[in-house]
């Protein structure tokens, strides 16, 4: 079967204390609410996927524990395909999240079952989409099965780490923000070691596209923000689902922007990605 999209990466049970502000070095605040909600950023980008038209596979690993079981839920509700999703005897993933009254947020992330992804069997995708949750010759061996079997594939680079020309050069697209794509050296880094584009995300101030042909800004969408986790995973999932429908990529961006901002305007993650008549309605009014 081929799907649309095919996300390789990680699933978390994210663990979320909201703070009137985050605490600095050292520093012990007092949280008002705490709460549990599916997340990673692997099964936020595949259900963002979902939810705005794609029809998805996950490519992942899951502990055999009551959270597995959460997550696996999420999948089931959102018509994604688990069936790549594998049973390990180590923890499911934990991401532990504070959330200050602004809508930033810190995060701690526990790899558990997600460092034993290998991503040895991609299934047939117009779409391949990871990032750097998973171990990395897994995203190497992800974006060079898509590639091969002629998908676009995108990576989102987080969080950050030093990768260089082994995995880029396998990157139609790559989709750091602005703090990422300094860490990695520079747009012109990364196109010069085989990105064929990059696409930096600036929250509320949009995203650029760079290209060999020059920059291309993409305008932002006006919210009043609640809660940012998951809106970069938002934005990734959603660009990939309106790839593979067959938009151009300003197009696309255009799509994936107004949807990462949807996904500010409610807390956790996978409960606050918006579905596709949403993004739709915003689009419209912009």
């Amino acid at each position: 079967m081929s799907f649309d999209v095919v996300v390789v990466g990680s699933a978390n049970l994210d663990l979320v204390a909201t703070v009137d502000r985050l605490p600095g070095h050292g520093e012990t605040v007092p949280g008002s609410s705490f709460a549990e909600y599916p997340g990673g950023k692997g099964l936020n980008q595949a259900v963002a996927a979902a939810r705005t038209g794609a029809s998805v596979a996950f490519v992942g690993a899951l502990g055999d524990d009551s959270a597995a079981d959460t997550l696996r839920a999420v999948m089931t509700a959102d018509g994604i395909d688990s069936s790549h999703v594998t049973t390990v005897p180590i923890a499911t993933g934990r991401a532990l999240i504070g959330v200050a009254a602004t809508g930033e947020n810190s995060i701690i992330v526990v790899a558990g079952a997600n460092g034993t992804i290998t991503a040895t069997a991609i299934p047939a995708a117009r779409v391949v989409l990871t990032q750097l949750e998973v171990p990395l010759d897994a995203v190497e061996r992800a974006l060079r099965s898509g590639r091969a079997a002629g998908a676009i594939t995108v990576l989102n680079p987080a969080p950050v780490q030093p990768i260089d020309a082994s995995i880029l050069r396998w990157c139609d697209i790559v989709v750091p923000n602005e703090h990422e794509v300094d860490l990695l050296g520079g747009v012109a880094r990364l196109l010069a070691l085989g990105a064929g584009a990059v696409v930096v995300t600036m929250g509320s101030r949009g995203a650029a596209l760079h290209a060999a042909d020059g920059v291309v800004h993409i305008e932002p969408f006006s919210v009043v923000p609640v809660d940012t986790t998951g809106a970069g995973d938002t934005f990734s999932g959603s660009l990939c689902a309106r790839l593979a429908a067959g938009d151009d990529l300003p197009t696309a961006l255009r799509f994936a922007s107004a949807a990462g901002a949807l996904c500010t305007t409610a807390p956790g993650a996978v409960p606050s990605i918006p579905r596709r008549a949403a993004v739709e309605a915003l689009l419209s009014e912009g």
